[in-house]
């Protein structure tokens, strides 16, 4: 019920009597008054006025739920929304949920995260509301060789958030970073269960630093957060809710598919393309020059020879970023 309150002030945009909103939810005016109360309790500003009734004035400065639901603008992803104050790795809940029966656009948020994973079995450290870690819980009618459009697919999806939000000229790094400059602002991670040659569902981890001034040594030299980039504090609910509204977007109207003009907007805001990369193959390194991101999701590499290699998965350096 608190989520509907939340609603019924923010579409009010005024004060709303305790009687309006009792009336308009079914309810007594004791329960209206004792969720109002929870919702004080949660960090949300509500002014009560004798004779005038509610008014909202602020959300809470950190992730919740309430809030976040307020700006979003989806038929599926986030419908189903969970706000944890902290977790090992949201990733790891979401596949349990996922595992009970959850159903597609679950999203899981975290404020604190203290055993997020990132590519290749990295650490992501999610230090409490400076960083935001977001799960997405997808049932796509798809193949194993077919979801490979999900992490560009995402990477495109924040990319256009970020920019449209903060105002920043963030770029993807293939194939699953956000970077500003030289520097990773975002994480993705895909991960899935599969049934034979049919997907179970997919969730799709999104690490975002938020409001970081200091990393540890090993990776200061390389990442950044949007309070460094912006020089201000974002408002996490309506971002996120951003974010959300874009993943919808670039995900469920493209089908899952990275084509036509997805792959093309892709491209543009792709900074390995025309860069000189270095991946591995076998035992040997090789370099070339980063050219395109076919329909699949796969670098396409010039070698020295003339030659296009493509590279679907593992490390790839990247000449000037890291």
């Amino acid at each position: 019920m608190q989520g509907k309150i939340v609603k019924l002030l923010y579409n009010a945009q005024d004060y709303i009597s305790g009687q309006q909103m009792s009336e308009s939810l079914g309810v007594s005016r004791q329960a209206v008054n004792k969720a109002v109360k929870s919702l004080k309790d949660k960090g949300f500003k509500i002014k009560s006025v004798t004779r005038k009734g509610y008014k909202l004035e602020k959300f809470p400065k950190y992730l919740c739920e309430e809030a976040i639901k307020c700006y979003l603008n989806t038929k599926l992803i986030g419908r189903n929304l969970k706000v944890l104050d902290t977790v090992d790795s949201t990733n790891d809940y979401l596949k349990k949920l996922a595992d009970d029966g959850a159903e597609a656009g679950t999203v899981v948020l975290a404020r604190e995260q203290s055993s997020g994973k990132g590519r290749l079995g990295r650490e992501w450290i999610s230090p409490k509301d400076n960083s935001i870690a977001l799960s997405l819980l997808l049932r796509p009618e798809l193949t194993p060789n077919e979801i490979s459009s999900i992490t560009p697919l995402s990477g495109l999806a924040m990319c256009r958030a970020i920019n449209d939000f903060c105002m920043l000229d963030s770029r993807i790094k293939w194939p699953n970073d956000i970077i500003v400059g030289k520097k990773k602002l975002v994480g993705i991670l895909t991960e899935m269960a599969a049934e034979f040659d049919m997907v179970d569902y997919t969730v799709t981890g999104i690490g975002i630093n938020v409001g970081q001034t200091v990393f540890p040594e090993e990776i200061s030299h390389k990442a950044t957060s949007i309070l460094l980039e912006t020089g201000r504090h974002i408002d996490q609910n309506k971002f996120i809710a951003t974010v959300l509204n874009y993943l919808e977007q670039e995900l469920i109207i493209n089908h899952y598919s990275l084509g036509g003009q997805a792959v093309a907007d892709y491209q543009k805001l792709c900074a390995t393309i025309g860069r000189q990369v270095t991946f591995t193959r076998g035992k040997r390194n090789i370099s070339g020059m980063a050219v395109s991101v076919n329909n699949s999701g796969e670098l396409d590499v010039m070698l020295s020879n003339g030659t296009i290699s493509t590279v679907n998965s593992g490390e790839v350096t990247v000449q000037g970023i890291y």
